[in-house]
């Protein structure tokens, strides 16, 4: 038996995310007495992964996965399965992810916990916490099937060095064809994406209109953050659909939200309530935003957003 963790990449190199849920899976092999393996799918500097624990790594290289491929990454992570007899895997709960484990677990008959926040609290039976009811509670789940599928929530464990001397073991896989194809993929460059960012500035209709974004581009670029927005926004044009969050969109599970001229509907509340501090500035001492925030600022963001960038950059320069 072993434990398998399958860790994301794009463009060859590793999310922060995959640390985490190998940082993560060392962990529970410990606690059940066994190894690590962790799988890698067109990859590079692999030896990053044994910083946090690897032990063996199994790596996949094929053209035809450079584009995630729900179908196709779930053969090979089960074909893996097989090959290192691995009880538990373990995936992160990206977007990827998210379409990714359900596909392993129906293939691997195996039953599947989301969301998970934290180490087994018991190996028999095999216990799990989960976030529930859109990030507002907890359930501890049993995982009864002989393998078991874990997604872990991001931000939930953290990343923690555990270096060791592993091995690498180049995989031929059988890769299946999965009756789907990618025509064009648009990536953005030269920013943090919302996917790896610790910060997320966020921003709503009460920016006005897209001419003023100036500002919220300024202060993520000051906090090294990833630019949001609400889905009015992403639907009136204003900004790209991708930068859409929210229980319709992109879910967040940051360190800090900031969010700025955006009521709280509650799809976007339940969207990023698993991000640990969450800031609102609003005209509106009554917008829903300020009763799920932990910080909130009551003033015009034409007002309070260059004045906090000023502050900012002055104080860094300090």
């Amino acid at each position: 038996m072993s434990v398998l963790v399958f860790a994301d990449s794009t463009e060859g190199k590793f999310k922060k995310t995959a640390f985490e849920v190998v940082s993560y899976g060392k962990k529970v092999a410990e606690q059940l007495s066994t190894n690590l393996v962790v799988l890698t799918i067109n990859a590079n500097e692999l030896s990053e992964l044994y910083t946090y624990g690897a032990e063996k790594v199994v790596t996949v290289t094929n053209d035809s996965l450079d584009t995630f491929n729900a179908k196709k990454y779930a053969s090979i992570v089960n074909q893996v399965v097989d090959a290192e007899s691995s009880d538990i895997i373990i995936i992160d709960s990206s977007i990827d992810g998210l379409y990714l484990a359900p596909i392993v677990a129906v293939g691997l008959d195996a039953g599947y916990a989301s969301n998970v926040v934290a180490l087994p609290t018991s190996t028999n039976p095999f216990t799990v916490k989960r976030k529930a009811f859109s990030n507002k509670a907890f359930s501890n789940t049993v995982i009864s099937t002989d393998k078991k599928v874990i997604g872990l929530a991001k931000n939930s464990f953290g990343i923690h060095e555990n270096e060791v001397s592993g091995v690498t073991e180049v995989f031929n896989a059988t890769i299946a064809d999965s009756g789907v194809s990618s025509e064009k993929v648009e990536r953005v460059t030269g920013k943090v994406t919302i996917a790896d960012a610790d910060t997320v500035v966020s921003a709503g209709r009460g920016l006005k209109g897209p001419e003023n974004w100036g500002m919220i581009e300024e202060l993520a670029d000051v906090l090294g953050a990833a630019t949001a927005c609400s889905k009015p926004v992403s639907d009136l044009g204003w900004r790209p659909h991708g930068e859409h969050v929210g229980q319709t969109g992109k879910p967040v599970a940051s360190n800090l939200y900031i969010a700025i001229g955006i009521s709280g509907a509650i799809q976007h509340l339940a969207g990023i309530n698993a991000s640990k501090v969450k800031v609102v500035i609003n005209t509106d001492a009554e917008a829903p935003f300020f009763k799920a925030a932990d910080y909130g600022v009551v003033g015009d963001a034409f007002e309070v957003v260059p004045t906090l960038i000023e502050k900012l950059k002055a104080f860094k320069q300090a």
